[in-house]
């Protein structure tokens, strides 16, 4: 991947992500780019074992080993790694690191029958955009696959259309805003749906 091409398109696309709401007494970086730093500690080796040094996505709160298949790693430039359970969620923190260059992006190989996909470098991956599989965090999916024969083969079976990682990630971009509007729905509507449930509960102790 042509780092500086991504860069160009954080750049582009990290100026229509509003920064989150800064709340009192929490870190003494609030208000400050320093507040997106990733929080796990440096590692050159971040990808060996990724997913139990990086459980849960940061930005979404997501388990990483469900999500096994969409997951993506990012190693900045000073070695600090930033899991995540998808390409969205890779974009966001793309954008809010601005700053910090990428060493190295990992997404997971959907050409491997793996139980849990291995990982491989974006440099390496072929990415299938807008197929009939379901999409992370996304209504218009994108899937990696370490082969290129693979992705056709998905291609082939599910539709959409090939794109190397800068295809890809312009295509997160693109997607954020509804998808933003897409997952506040959906969480609205479980924690309605979870009120409901707890609601009916109380009824039937009493």
């Amino acid at each position: 991947m042509d780092r500086r091409s991504a860069l160009k398109i954080t750049l582009l696309a990290g100026a229509g992500l509003a920064a989150a709401p800064v709340r009192a007494n929490q870190c003494p970086h609030d208000g400050t780019p320093m507040q997106f730093i990733p929080k796990k500690p440096a590692d050159p080796q971040a990808h060996v074992n990724d997913i139990e040094k990086y459980a849960k996505c940061p930005y979404c709160g997501m388990d990483r080993k469900q999500f096994h298949h969409s997951r993506m790693l990012i190693q900045y430039s000073d070695d600090l790694p930033d899991g995540v359970c998808s390409l969205h969620c890779a974009a966001i923190s793309l954008s809010l690191n601005i700053d910090r260059e990428p060493k190295a992006i990992w997404v997971a190989d959907n050409a491997s029958s793996a139980e849990i996909k291995p990982l491989v470098e974006v440099d390496k991956a072929s990415f299938l955009v807008g197929s009939k599989i379901p999409g992370v965090m996304t209504a218009r999916s994108k899937v990696a696959y370490g082969s290129a024969d693979a992705a056709k083969a998905a291609q082939a079976t599910h539709g959409g259309e090939l794109t190397n990682f800068d295809g890809a990630l312009l295509a997160a971009y693109t997607d954020m805003a509804k998808d933003v509007a897409m997952i506040r729905k959906r969480r609205a509507e479980r924690r309605q749906k979870a009120m409901e449930q707890s609601g009916k509960a109380a009824e039937h102790k009493h």
